[in-house]
């Protein structure tokens, strides 16, 4: 009686066994059949849509800040921001292609603008991807935003120096990144080499390059709580270089409406460009007597509507602090920029803001733009 009791009990396990393997090996053959049944190459196309209206509302400071004492310059003007176009090609299941142009650059001397993004990346694993070509090497929170989502109304005073010292922005060279986790900790990582010297370059301006890395970990995963720290040397026509950041990210989720996303962000650098732009009999051996240190904070608070074609409203206020030579010419800009925006369509497909920009400066200086001045603006952007 045991013998078979035993024997139907081997039976049956058998059979639940064999059921289970090639229940597997069926999921198994329909995951390689369905990867075999992708066409490559797979393409992408996106788009980002951005005008603005602006009025200065500052006597003799025209709306990209510069003082006239003469009393001359425009005080309101229609903009076209961006009118970007990007592709993307899934080429096979590790390598895409991607570009991105602005044609409202044409409207500049296009020779150094327009094309923003054109790089290879190949993806060995979620720990593993290489990136080879133009791109926007992480060096803070802003890099690791999408291009088309700006959550004031730009990137930050000092996003845009550090890109001409060719730490951020659109740089030319080779980067990995990857992620994993450190024990319990998400862990991000950017290890990057550039020329250095901007976007649609045609070589390298001398034989040094710049070296960065960027480390993130995730400190809190109920509040999105994460820690940057970012790091880079570098070599410009024989002088040593270096820039240094860190900067703390936060999403608050209070309900399924509510939301805060909170930035902050601090940085120093050698300013290279200011020091190089000094007579040679003029400067010092050491470029570090240029620095350039920078400080920003950006609530920005969101509701979700979802009522009809209203999908969410939102409020934000930066405050930035930028001093572009704090130890031999010192003139700290304080900028604060309200932003209250309207969303239309889900995730910035979209919406409208409005906005005014407050600059104030240590020593304002005129016939520069080192001025102080206010600035009201309505901006209209589109995802597509």
């Amino acid at each position: 009686m045991n013998f078979i009791f035993i024997r139907n009990s081997l039976l049956i396990g058998i059979n639940l066994f064999c059921s289970t393997v090639n229940g597997q090996i069926k999921d198994s053959n329909e995951a390689v059949q369905k990867e075999e049944n992708i066409k490559y190459p797979i393409l992408q196309i996106k788009g980002l849509f951005q005008a603005r209206y602006l009025v200065g509302m500052s006597k003799d400071v025209d709306v990209n800040g510069l003082h006239h004492s003469d009393g001359s310059g425009t005080d309101n003007n229609f903009m076209l921001k961006y009118m970007r176009v990007q592709a993307r090609a899934q080429i096979s299941k590790r390598t895409e292609v991607v570009v991105l142009a602005n044609l409202a650059d044409f409207k500049n001397d296009p020779k150094s603008r327009v094309l923003e993004n054109a790089y290879l990346k190949y993806t060995f694993n979620p720990k593993l991807a290489f990136t080879v070509g133009q791109f926007r090497p992480w060096f803070g929170i802003e890099e690791t935003y999408p291009i088309d989502i700006i959550k004031s109304l730009d990137w930050s005073n000092q996003y845009t120096e550090f890109g001409k010292l060719g730490w951020t922005s659109f740089q030319i060279g080779l980067s990995a990144t990857g992620q994993l986790e450190l024990g319990e900790i998400p862990f991000q990582y950017a290890v990057s080499i550039v020329n250095g010297n901007g976007k649609n370059q045609v070589n390298d301006n001398d034989n040094g390059k710049q070296y960065s890395t960027r480390l993130v970990f995730g400190l809190d995963k109920k509040h999105n709580l994460n820690l940057g720290l970012n790091g880079g040397v570098g070599e410009i026509f024989g002088k040593k270089i270096y820039g240094l950041g860190v900067d703390l990210s936060s999403l608050v989720n209070f309900n399924p409406k509510w939301s805060l996303d909170m930035q902050l962000e601090a940085k120093q650098a050698t300013n290279h460009p200011l020091y190089f732009a000094v007579a040679p009999e003029l400067r010092p051996n050491n470029p570090d007597e240029y620095l350039i240190r920078g400080a920003y904070f950006l609530p920005n608070l969101r509701y979700e509507i979802n009522h009809r074609n209203l999908s969410a409203f939102e409020l934000s206020c930066r405050y930035e602090y930028l001093d572009t030579n704090f130890r031999l010419n010192s003139n700290p800009r304080q900028t604060i920029t309200p932003m209250f925006g309207l969303e239309f369509l889900k995730n910035y497909g979209a919406r409208i803001q409005l906005g005014v920009q407050f600059d104030r400066y240590k020593h304002s200086i005129a016939n520069t733009t080192q001025y102080n001045n206010n600035l009201f603006i309505v901006q209209v952007q589109s995802r597509f």
